[in-house]
């Protein structure tokens, strides 16, 4: 059986015990039966994950022993920062999912005139605390050990005039711009995906302004225009992707 990998938003130490939130703790006695005696992995995004096991498995209490720290994760030479548009339910989740596994470490959503989402304030803090569960769990299943920012939605003009970062892509299939054609980046990198809906013709003529490269998204791509896709999703991967550049 693997062993379970959770979050806590609370500090650990090499050892000592603690009681999980509510939720793990439901997760752990609910959904996958554990008994006291199960070896656990527990992480809090400081980087660092640890060994513990189950002392206590009650509904909504599951108390664990810290036994040792069993690594230290660091932060990537590339700062992956993906500003994406807004789509609708399980799309913008896959998104967030995938791009979590590939090592973005911040995620920037958008909404643009052809965003097809409308969220009012109420609407927008759920979906907020639903889209960190979904980070928060991608992280639990592909071992990572930092917890990628995620921003409060805003405007396409704003995510781009607050970027610092050194590189900036807009995946658009109508680009003749490969990854080979680009300086290799040092620091920080910011992938612009459109929504839904396609991204604005008016942005592209403003990338030459605003030092946004125009970046081919592939065959793939062309299929689902520059939309929030697997496809895209690649350009994310530091080693699959940016090594190519080095």
């Amino acid at each position: 059986m693997r062993i379970p990998r959770i979050f806590t938003n609370q500090d650990l130490a090499d050892t000592g015990s603690i009681t999980l939130e509510k939720e793990p703790s439901h997760h752990l006695s609910q959904v996958l039966r554990l008994k006291p005696g199960v070896d656990l992995v527990l992480f809090n995004g400081n980087g660092n994950e640890y060994a513990a096991r189950l002392l206590t498995c009650q509904k909504n209490a599951v108390e664990a022993e810290l036994t040792h720290c069993l690594r230290h994760e660091p932060h990537p030479p590339l700062h992956i920062h993906l500003t994406i548009g807004i789509s609708r339910g399980e799309r913008m989740d896959f998104a967030l999912q995938k791009s979590v596994e590939l090592g973005v470490a911040e995620i920037q959503p958008i909404f643009s005139e052809r965003c097809v989402v409308k969220l009012d304030d109420k609407r927008l803090v759920r979906r907020m605390d639903h889209w960190q569960k979904i980070i928060i769990g991608a992280c639990e299943q592909s071992g990572r050990c930092h917890i990628p920012i995620l921003h409060k939605p805003v405007g396409y003009s704003s995510a781009t005039e607050n970027s610092s970062a050194g590189l900036r892509l807009l995946l658009d299939h109508r680009s003749d711009l490969s990854l080979t054609d680009l300086p290799a980046p040092k620091e920080d990198v910011q992938i612009l995906v459109g929504p839904e809906g396609g991204a604005l013709r008016y942005r592209e003529r403003d990338c030459k302004r605003e030092g946004v490269h125009r970046h081919q998204t592939g065959t793939q791509g062309t299929a689902y225009r520059n939309r929030p896709t697997g496809s895209h999703l690649r350009h994310a991967n530091p080693v699959g992707g940016f090594c190519r550049l080095k």
